[in-house]
């Protein structure tokens, strides 16, 4: 299949018009059942959706919302998320899926960065929007507030909405993700892209019209894109989406009652939930678990499989890229490793001199291009594109920053980070964002972060911190540090680890040298 393989890319392509109205069109079937923590329940069928976003379509159209305007969308796991996904989708808008956790610096942030013209999101986060921000159009899910416009307001629009032609390589959709140094940086993608990410849905988690799929990423993630939205839908699939806090437990009852076939969600939750009895739930409806974001010990692997007797599969990408490199139920499965790469993608090895290495040599994972999976770029910032990419044997290669290593049958191994992204529980945290608000402490004179092992969530955040005279450490400025930063950023990013030292240790230009710190951790 991969030998041979070879991803037709339309033309044009509008995942709202070509994907949601065309399954209404052609087979209307349930499409999503969402569910809460209080007990509530809603059900939508393709049509629903096609309905609702054209009519949410037409508002943002009235309010000036126009093809390649960007819209920054912060809501949490409700059925408005995939709406307003969708309707940006029709009328060419550039989504900015988030993170509820934001807060309203990170907000601030993306807005500026981003040009956006719209914002959707809840009564609850709507004091993280400056007022004097240059929105011309903010819409909210619940009742209209001074100036923000009811999304219920949509229901008065036409059911009717005429979909944007949309190119294969017009922007799409604009993610931000963690960098090693400074700012987020935005990850814009295509309509090319979007199309592709069917691929994992096909290949990885084997979804077809009859299954119900259940991914537990935040709607922030870029998994939640290939996990909730574009993948199951594009294969025809119903998505179950539950908003409540993660507990085990009701993971399980979730999983029993509403008979979940094909389940996703990070190492973190397989780690807990395999320590748990599946006695009294009825399991027997799931055929398949995916997990992404961070490594799944091979222990859990058998365990879940043991529990549940369905098997619970690897595997590995980037927002960058999406998933690219995966465990198949078609396939024998290596232990510890990310799996193949997915038809119509090829990686190679590359050492430090960008020469191709041999199998069962570590160097920098390196993905061909061009790619139908791969960003259009790295939002205004083409320089940064540029930087992470190869020339080798007059073939481009997109540099991960992961390292690995190829064996003689092409599996791929994971082999660590080449940089100083943190990733935690399936988080992408990078260190300078958390430094630059430790720093604000006055307590605090120098700090460095790095990842440090935790056996729940992979990695943590761990902070070196030398102080300024005058403190003390204590267990008590620990807790003040944490939220500090608890406070000031989103609190998936606090260092949850905190060790105080005389001085960094940094190089000759008196540059902190992470690595130093990082390896010391995982010794």
């Amino acid at each position: 299949m991969a030998r041979d393989f070879s991803l037709v890319v339309p033309e044009h392509f509008n995942f709202g018009r070509d994907v949601i109205d065309e399954q209404a069109r052609r087979h209307d079937k349930p499409a999503l059942i969402w569910c809460d923590a209080a007990g509530q329940e809603r059900l939508f069928n393709f049509s629903d959706i096609s309905r609702l976003s054209n009519q949410l379509a037409n508002l943002l159209t009235a309010q000036g919302i126009r093809k390649g305007d960007r819209v920054l969308i912060l809501l949490p796991r409700i059925p408005e998320w995939q709406i307003a996904m969708v309707a940006c989708m029709k009328m060419g808008a550039i989504p900015i899926p988030c993170v509820e956790m934001l807060t309203a610096k990170d907000v601030g942030f993306r807005i500026s960065d981003s040009g956006a013209k719209a914002a959707i999101t809840t009564t609850a986060n709507i004091s993280k929007f400056n007022t004097e921000s240059p929105l011309q159009s903010r819409i909210v899910v619940g009742p209209s507030l001074a100036g923000w416009l009811s999304m219920h307001q949509a229901e008065q629009e036409s059911e009717h909405f005429e979909c944007i032609e949309m190119k294969a390589e017009d922007p799409a959709l604009l993610y931000y993700t963690s960098g090693s140094s400074g700012n987020p940086k935005g990850v814009l993608h295509s309509s090319r892209g979007i199309y592709s990410w069917r691929l994992s849905a096909a290949w990885w988690q084997t979804l077809q019209e009859s299954d119900i799929k259940w991914c537990t990423s935040d709607t922030g993630w870029a998994k939640a894109g290939t996990g909730i939205l574009f993948g199951p839908w594009s294969r025809g699939s119903c998505v179950l989406f539950y908003d409540g806090k993660f507990d085990p437990a009701e993971r399980l009852r979730l999983l029993s009652h509403y008979k979940v076939t094909v389940f996703c969600a990070p190492a973190t939750e397989f780690r807990h939930l395999v320590n748990l009895s599946v006695e009294g739930f009825d399991l027997s409806a799931l055929r398949l678990n995916v997990s992404a974001g961070e490594s799944v010990n091979p222990e859990i692997v058998k365990r879940w499989k043991d529990m549940t007797g369905a098997q619970l599969l690897d595997g590995y990408g980037q927002t960058e890229t999406l998933m690219t490199v995966l465990n198949y139920p078609c396939m024998p499965v290596k232990p510890g490793s990310m799996g193949k790469p997915i038809p119509g993608t090829a990686f190679k090895i590359l050492n430090d001199s960008n020469q191709i290495l041999e199998a069962n040599e570590t160097g920098h994972l390196a993905m061909q291009l061009p790619n139908p999976q791969f960003m259009l770029g790295y939002w205004n910032n083409p320089q940064r594109t540029q930087d992470n990419i190869r020339r080798v044997n007059g073939i481009d290669y997109w540099l991960t920053g992961d390292l690995a290593y190829l064996d003689e049958d092409g599996y791929v191994f994971y082999a660590g980070r080449n940089d100083d992204i943190i990733s935690s529980a399936g988080y992408r945290i990078g260190p300078t964002e958390v430094e630059n608000v430790l720093i604000e402490h006055p307590a605090v004179l120098e700090s460095a972060v790095v990842a440090s092992p935790d056996s729940e969530r992979g990695e943590v955040v761990k902070a070196f911190i030398v102080l300024r005279a005058g403190h003390r450490a204590s267990e008590a400025l620990t807790k003040a540090l944490q939220q500090h930063v608890q406070g000031l950023t989103a609190p998936y990013k606090y260092p949850r680890k905190i060790e105080f030292v005389e001085s960094l240790p940094k190089n000759p230009s008196g540059k902190v040298m992470r690595k130093v710190l990082r390896d010391q951790e995982f010794l």
